[in-house]
């Protein structure tokens, strides 16, 4: 592959910036991050797989254009996303010397970029903070947007603050030290954009999913680019999840479920959990007579084909019974008066919001899906 980069615009007036998407774009990030450190000072927040593999790339990169960082290198894992890291974080860069106009730097997955993004929205009323994902997952989802938080033994996310980055650099040759596993459920995400609005980008991915990682084609890029500019376009038109952001929770509800059933565990990483939750979101609305029958049975087999669960038997261990399952949804943060709300579909590419979903319908529907072999 060419080392070409895209450039994929997230508006939003005065905070407007920048999604860039290629390859080899680490050890060209200097120039990237540059403009927007202006007293040659920055810290950047990873992980220690991350850490071991691509942290040296971009400090030297930072330092051939005069950039001082400091790193901070946590443990990898879903549970680095609590209140206990979030103080420890929050100490560490003022103890680094960190200052109101000096950004942070997000070198990570979903969970770094999460805690350092909530983090940067905390930390001296505001600082401003960089995303370089190195994962599939969040080069296509949680690096974009500005959703940003922390877990609670309540549910997933629902600490946190809307903070946008003023950069985001995705760079595709990173995904290639990532293991399979992981990149399977970052490719739910990819596939999340066509269930929820793009049957025809659906129809490209059955196609071309299982080449994706080993092709030269090309089609990597076209992969991450359609899903960042679709999630460009809603955040553009709702910014804080008042209305169509929403429909990027598609499987989430259920997914989100079954990862605190199973304590974010390596059980069930939450693009498996988002994997199942789309399967059993298009069943559910068969069930409901939304969607034609059979729908998601193609949902299923191409996401099997990408080695994702698509049922919740596949997660090893137990699982909680239907009703323990229903109240840990009451805490999903789309709920509204303490009714669910679910995202359903009338077809693939036809995502809607469906508010006042009755809990008894949710209940019947899950004690009869997880029987399912």
């Amino acid at each position: 592959m060419t080392d070409t980069c895209l450039t994929v615009p997230v508006e939003l007036g005065r905070r407007r910036y920048d999604i860039s998407i290629g390859e080899n774009l680490l050890a060209q990030s200097g120039a990237l991050i540059s403009p927007h450190v202006r007293r040659g000072v920055t810290a950047i927040v990873t992980d220690e797989n991350v850490a071991r593999h691509h942290l040296a790339t971009l400090q030297a990169a930072l330092a051939a254009h005069g950039i001082r960082a400091e790193a901070i290198i946590l443990p990898p894992g879903e549970k680095t996303k609590s209140y206990a890291a979030l103080a420890d974080l929050c100490d560490r860069l003022l103890a680094v010397g960190i200052e109101r106009s000096d950004p942070v730097i997000a070198f990570g997955g979903g969970v770094i970029g999460d805690l350092t993004g909530f983090a940067a929205a905390i930390l001296r009323r505001g600082v401003n903070f960089i995303q370089i994902p190195t994962t599939l997952l969040a080069q296509v989802d949680s690096s974009v947007g500005g959703k940003t938080g922390i877990n609670s033994p309540h549910g997933k996310n629902l600490i946190g603050a809307f903070h946008q980055p003023v950069a985001v650099i995705a760079d595709l040759s990173l995904l290639r030290t990532l293991p399979a596993r992981e990149v399977a459920a970052g490719y739910a995400e990819v596939a999340k954009y066509g269930l929820l609005g793009d049957a025809d980008f659906f129809t490209w991915l059955e196609a071309h999913g299982p080449s994706l990682m080993t092709s030269n084609s090309g089609g990597l890029a076209h992969a991450v680019e359609t899903s960042c500019r679709a999630k460009a376009r809603i955040v553009a038109a709702d910014e804080t999840e008042t209305g169509v952001r929403a429909l990027l929770n598609l499987g989430h509800t259920f997914g989100h479920a079954l990862e605190a059933a199973t304590a974010y565990s390596q059980r069930l990483l939450h693009g498996e959990g988002v994997a199942i939750g789309m399967v059993q979101a298009f069943r559910f609305s068969e069930r409901l007579g939304h969607c034609a029958t059979g729908t998601s049975d193609r949902v299923a087999r191409h996401l099997a084909a990408m080695n994702l669960p698509v049922h919740p038997s596949q997660i090893p261990g137990d699982l909680p019974p239907a009703a323990a399952l229903v109240k840990i949804m009451r805490q999903d943060k789309k709920a509204r008066g303490g009714k669910l709300t679910f995202i359903l579909a009338r077809a693939i590419g036809e995502a809607f919001i469906a508010h006042d979903v009755p809990e008894a319908e949710v209940e019947a529907f899950l004690a009869e899906d997880m029987k399912r072999p």
